[in-house]
């Protein structure tokens, strides 16, 4: 099924691919459930996927000779635009178990859709969780990654939580946070990544510090569980220019036990979705769509809409002629909280707190002239 032109293909093709470097490297992989609006699934609702070929509903026809050509998909989208990605720990395979927002980033892409900017949230940062009756939460000031657990759970259905619920949870205290509203999300574990990064051929890096990890052995293998954490051998990621294959990017991109702690892997996360834009745009994939086929082949299932009540193919298609080099990455700047000797979370400085400001007030650029340390270099 075609959408009216070998042109409109190629480029919404683009733009889902620009989504799925961004939704894969928060975690690694596959958008959990459907989060349509406001509502979570409706009780044994299949997930959604995109493929290569769009869902009929998001079909365009082919002009006639007697008609005009349709409009591309998504054109009424002029911004601006804010994507929540939430990457959720990895033992949310565990039956039952509460799924925790490990990685939470906000795209900004303001109106005219020229610019995006991509900033990370802290998963410990201390916020006000509103109320939230369909779980049975009353809210209270603790660490974002609980807005996702305390939202997931379902009254009178103990050790079944409800992920796409959770999501509703952790998008308000976002919002509430941000001050941005949220137009569309995604919720994604570890599952597939690697096979976006081969079907590339991999990504070229520069690793901004020594990275030791904790879960690969130099050869690929999965340490081994032991007592007080993982044994074996462990792979070494050194500064400078490197090429990562799939399963390196991913493992390189989860590590946290480092100079800086999460702050660090905020910012190799940040970098590693840039690398792959430029990857993405560098191989030309828009004038070539065969191999913009094998890629989307590779990634299967993999990617997965989210809400906001607009198509896949629309928010694809209306981001894909973002250029490259207006992908601004911004790290923000934040400290612990402690009580006594307890520590309680963190809270962004003030200059990390101001760039949300500013950045609503459609002021980023001019922010960040001013503070250019906040800007993540790639």
């Amino acid at each position: 099924m075609t959408l009216g032109s070998g042109l409109t293909r190629r480029r919404w093709l683009l733009g889902a691919l620009l989504l799925a470097a961004i939704v894969l490297v928060t975690a690694g992989g596959v958008v959990a459930v459907r989060l349509a609006g406001d509502r979570g699934p409706e009780p044994g609702a299949a997930a959604p996927t995109a493929s290569a070929s769009p869902s009929p509903t998001a079909a365009v026809p082919s002009p006639t000779a007697s008609s005009p050509s349709p409009p591309p998909p998504g054109a009424d989208i002029t911004g601006p635009l804010n994507l929540l990605l939430v990457g959720v720990d990895t033992r949310v395979s565990v039956p039952g178990w509460e799924p925790h927002a490990d990685a939470v980033l906000v795209l900004h892409v303001p109106r005219g859709l020229g610019r995006a900017y991509l900033f990370s949230l802290p998963r410990d940062l201390l916020v006000d969780i509103p109320a939230f009756p369909k779980a049975g939460y009353r809210g209270g000031r603790t660490k974002l990654t609980h807005a996702m657990s305390y939202g997931s759970r379902v009254p009178g259905r103990p050790k079944q939580p409800n992920t796409a619920q959770g999501y509703e949870l952790l998008r308000s205290t976002v919002s509430g946070y941000t001050g941005l509203r949220i137009d569309a999300g995604a919720v994604i574990t570890f599952n597939g990544f690697d096979r976006l990064v081969d079907s590339l051929g991999g990504v070229d890096l520069y690793v901004d510090q020594r990275v030791v990890s904790r879960h690969r052995q130099p050869d690929g293998r999965h340490r081994e569980p032991g007592a007080g954490g993982y044994v074996g051998p462990q792979m070494v990621y050194e500064k400078g220019n490197r090429h990562l294959t799939g399963w390196q990017a991913l493992d390189y991109a989860r590590q946290r036990y480092l100079t800086g702690g999460d702050y660090s892997r905020q910012r190799h996360q940040q970098q590693l979705i840039r690398a792959l834009v430029r990857e993405i745009l560098d191989q030309g994939l828009a004038r070539d769509p065969d191999r913009v086929q094998r890629v989307t082949d590779a990634l299967g299932d993999t990617l997965v809409y989210a809400g906001g009540g607009r198509r896949l193919v629309d928010l694809a298609y209306a981001l894909g002629g973002l250029p490259a080099d207006r992908f601004v990455l911004v790290g923000l700047p934040g400290s612990s909280v402690g009580s006594g000797s307890a520590y309680r979370g963190e809270q962004l400085t003030s200059v990390g707190r101001r760039f949300l400001t500013e950045l609503r007030a459609g002021r980023a650029d001019a922010y960040l002239s001013d503070h250019p340390t906040l800007r993540v270099k790639t």
